[in-house]
């Protein structure tokens, strides 16, 4: 069983695409798949009924979750992102003790929420995360759960080197994509492109900041250097905010939701993602190395993605910096077929789904035959679990019954 926070909108988010990701990697090792979700589905959601994946609606705060997993008594169970095991995660212990508990991280919530506060108080570094009560609430879960899919590798040193995390409980897993090249799919040359892009979802706050920030102060800039060239905006869940950014005569286009994400890549030259804050990895930046679309991004932006490999474009922070590669990789076909080509080979080194699913399975075989011993090694987990029980469990009990006499 995967309980979802929401259900997945592979075409519209990249926590979408990795969820779908999941989904098939457990289909592909013959696991009947249920995924229950207590979220309201959207015009966006994936037809899970096409992969043969029974999907349920549940409640919050309903014993009658407790019945359903009772009855389908599933061997594994994946928590998507920590909220909703601290929601569902001691019905699951105290119905299915016997069940392997997955939490995907996703990325780190609490890393993400601490770099967007430093930067909304102009603060250089981020104050103590040790100290951030979003850290505390997080890495609770995660020491709860038997296993942890972590998808950057820059967090799981984080979770290692300052939370002091068992490396038995994370497992390294990024976007798992097919090991063939994909430079067929990417045939567009440099002169058949043209304009910039940027893509994401608008519900996801990083990213729209990344476009007022475009807007504001990045764009004018790059105009000033490429009067002809427009800068195209795409992702769903676009905001009033910025729908009110579309201007015609400065070439800056608010394009929303594409249908056809692929056909978007190929036909734009350069793909911009000044990201100021964030975690975990930009599925945006996935897709432009996959589509030969070179880059220009910040380094949180390509954190925990390229490791000692050249970036499909360039890395910079400064507004100048970020103008100046921008304007080189539009205008400079050489640079721009070299970025692309660094991109393939990212990806191929970086991201082949076969070693990690082996791996995964390998892990996963294994602490499901040794979990006692799995279990009595992480004892801060079990000291966690036992007083989730009696506090969220009793909350989410009141929660119920008040609702009930409300009825």
């Amino acid at each position: 069983m995967i309980i979802g926070l929401v259900w997945p909108e592979p075409d519209a988010t990249a926590a979408g695409t990795r969820m779908l990701q999941l989904i098939r990697f457990f289909l592909d090792q013959n696991y009947e798949l249920t995924f229950a979700c207590a979220a309201a589905r959207s015009s966006l959601s994936y037809d899970l009924s096409a992969l043969c994946v029974r999907a349920l609606p549940i409640k919050l705060n309903d014993s009658g979750f407790d019945a359903l997993i009772s009855d389908l008594n599933p061997g594994i169970v994946v928590f998507d992102r920590f909220i909703t095991e601290e929601q569902f995660g001691w019905r699951v212990r105290e119905v299915c003790p016997s069940a392997l508990c997955i939490l995907d991280s996703e990325d780190l919530h609490f890393l993400r929420k601490a770099r967007e506060k430093a930067l909304s108080q102009e603060q250089k570094k981020l104050t103590s995360l040790v100290n951030n009560e979003d850290a505390k609430r997080e890495i609770a879960s995660i020491y709860r759960s038997d296993l942890t899919l972590v998808i950057s590798q820059f967090e799981s040193r984080l979770l290692k080197d300052t939370f002091k995390i068992d490396p038995s409980l994370l497992f390294y897993l990024p976007f798992l994509l097919e090991s063939r090249t994909q430079e067929a799919s990417a045939s567009t040359n440099f002169k058949a492109r043209q304009h910039f892009i940027t893509m994401g979802n608008f519900k996801h706050r990083p990213n729209r900041d990344a476009v007022l920030f475009l807007k504001r102060e990045i764009w004018p800039l790059i105009r000033k250097e490429l009067p002809d060239a427009q800068m195209h905006v795409y992702g769903a869940y676009v905001t009033e905010e910025l729908q009110q950014l579309n201007n015609v005569k400065e070439g800056f286009l608010i394009k929303g939701w594409a249908a056809d994400k692929k056909k978007v890549y190929l036909n734009a030259r350069v793909c911009l993602a000044p990201l100021r804050f964030g975690a975990g990895l930009k599925g945006k930046l996935i897709d432009a190395m996959q589509f030969g679309t070179p880059c220009v991004t910040t380094s949180l932006g390509a954190e925990g993605m390229q490791g000692e490999l050249p970036w499909n474009g360039f890395v910079a922070d400064r507004v100048k910096d970020i103008v100046e590669k921008a304007v080189l990789l539009y205008q400079d076909e050489d640079t721009w077929n070299r970025s692309r080509i660094n991109g393939f080979a990212l990806l191929k080194h970086n991201f082949d789904r076969q070693p990690f699913e082996k791996a995964l399975k390998d892990l996963i075989d294994y602490t499901r035959q040794n979990l006692k011993e799995h279990r009595e090694n992480n004892f801060v987990g079990s000291l966690l679990s036992h007083h989730t029980m009696q506090s969220t469990k009793y909350l989410s009990k009141w929660i119920e019954a008040k609702n009930a006499n409300a009825q």
